[in-house]
């Protein structure tokens, strides 16, 4: 069965970094896109970042753009999201999902597979 694990996640200071991962098995990684996408308390889950079976097509949600990059690495089967300047906003529970294509998707409907997410806190 395809599983994917996360970590990373933690307790930060605003303007610091954590870098997520998520380590995926049970299927051929590299013949599917990925995203992040994260829920905090009380909200909808939202798409975060994405990218293609092989990273070279990339996504990510307005208030994200320019502070966090996805990348992935095909031979370790990991997908990793780099997170800088991080602040209050950004405090949620942090999910990696697998597409069931490997074409970038954006919407949480095309992913059929979730972690069981990471906590980032980000204090002020």
């Amino acid at each position: 069965q395809v599983q994917l694990v996360e970590s990373g996640g933690g307790l930060v200071q605003a303007g610091g970094s954590l870098r997520l991962s998520c380590v995926t098995s049970g299927r051929t990684f590299s013949r599917y896109a990925m995203g992040w996408f994260r829920q905090a308390p009380g909200k909808e889950r939202e798409f975060v970042a994405g990218l293609n079976w092989s990273g070279g097509n990339t996504a990510y949600a307005d208030g994200v753009k320019g502070r966090f990059t996805i990348s992935r690495d095909n031979a370790k089967n990991t997908v990793y999201l780099q997170m800088n300047s991080l602040n209050s906003e950004d405090t949620a529970v942090y999910y990696c999902a697998a597409a069931n294509t490997p074409v970038l998707m954006t919407t949480k409907t095309n992913y059929g597979y979730w972690g069981q997410g990471t906590q980032v806190t980000v204090s002020s």
